[in-house]
């Protein structure tokens, strides 16, 4: 069996209240670190979400 090509990775938020969303990536076609602007409900607002590895 093949190895599946996309991993999953956290956005975590850059306001620092611990929000994060979960997703996957393929990482042979987005080979540096992704950062995406959402919608962060604690702070009420959309920040910048940045990735790091899931634990």
């Amino acid at each position: 069996m093949a190895k599946p090509t996309t991993v999953k990775i956290k956005l975590v938020s850059t306001a620092d209240t611990g929000f994060f969303y979960v997703t996957k990536k393929n990482p042979r076609t987005m080979t540096e670190k992704m950062s995406v602007r959402k919608y962060d409900p604690r702070a009420r607002k959309h920040v910048e979400f940045k990735e790091s590895k899931i634990k």
